[in-house]
């Protein structure tokens, strides 16, 4: 495989700090969510950055897939992305459900194209195996 982008970020502060992309498009407070003994101030988290690349990065592999088998795609379809944060012992995990949102397209073709993007969606291939990870169509 060849490498056709990077993206670069720097996080100071940890779970209570700053994040910023090198090309400063992205630049952030976070703050820890008060359920994790954080203070619940107005900066995001690492979940939720987490969360929202995995929505982003699933709904652009599914029009890949779309695509391939020659289905259009409605254009308010969704993809919500909700990334738990698990702790067993002194570990941590992600745990990760992705819901789409398909409508005027059948159940079952939802759920056949939800599959086809989750083989080559980036997210999906790089947790595979690590994360478990559910897929769920939204009537």
């Amino acid at each position: 495989m060849s490498n056709i982008y990077t993206a670069e970020a720097t996080a100071t502060g940890g779970r209570a700090g700053t994040a910023r992309s090198s090309d400063d498009r992205l630049n952030l407070s976070l703050s820890m969510p008060a359920e994790m003994g954080g203070d619940g101030g107005p900066g995001t988290n690492p979940e939720q950055l987490f969360a929202a690349g995995y929505a982003a990065c699933f709904q652009g592999a599914l029009g890949v897939v779309a695509r391939r088998q020659k289905v259009e795609l409605p254009t308010d379809a969704t993809i919500t992305a909700r990334v738990g944060l698990q702790k067993s012992g002194l570990a941590f995990a992600l745990d990760v459900e992705l819901e789409g949102h398909f409508p005027g397209i059948a159940h079952e073709q939802a759920e056949a194209l939800m599959h086809a993007a989750h083989e080559v969606c980036p997210y999906s291939v790089a947790t595979r195996g690590n994360v478990d990870v559910r897929l769920r169509v939204r009537e």
